[in-house]
């Protein structure tokens, strides 16, 4: 059986706030409703979310505005490398996955979530230029240009 409700908030697998959707009685009883993310889909939460419609609208026009301007941001950024431990082969000592490039992001002053970051195959392990592709808000992403290249410090990685 399947359950009409409104979402109170951005569900990232779901939908944005105001959506209606169709869900599992379970999925929205037992943990949307319950936690506040979401409302039954009532003549009562509807009439509510009408008089919200415009305030709805301009946070998404918000992120949408701030998500273009991170977008700028990352494709603007030359040069962008990150340096890790290597052998001689370029095969890198551990590997680059979205968590490091979150963390390298977080350092130039841009603030991503590690599940909205794409690298090739999930990780990184040879030392070479890759294409990342940033998720931002909607349909909207970024694609990071990434130099992987091995560290000074590559002789005291594994022996």
């Amino acid at each position: 059986m399947t359950m009409k409700i409104i979402l109170n908030q951005d569900i990232a697998s779901l939908g944005e706030e105001g959506d209606v959707k169709s869900v599992a009685d379970g999925y929205a009883r037992n943990y949307l409703i319950p936690k506040g993310m979401a409302v039954p889909h009532t003549k009562k939460y509807i009439n509510v979310f009408a008089q919200k419609k415009e305030l709805i609208a301009k946070k998404k026009e918000e992120k949408r505005q701030q998500a273009l301007g991170i977008k700028e941001r990352i494709e603007s950024l030359e040069g962008f490398s990150i340096s890790m431990p290597a052998g001689e082969t370029g095969k890198l000592f551990g590997s680059v996955n979205n968590s490091v490039i979150a963390d390298a992001l977080a350092k130039e002053g841009i603030t991503v979530e590690k599940k909205k970051i794409e690298v090739p195959e999930n990780n990184i392990k040879m030392v070479g230029n890759y294409n990342i592709k940033v998720k931002l808000y909607a349909n909207q992403a970024a694609v990071l240009k990434v130099t992987v290249s091995a560290s000074e410090s590559a002789e005291t990685g594994k022996k």
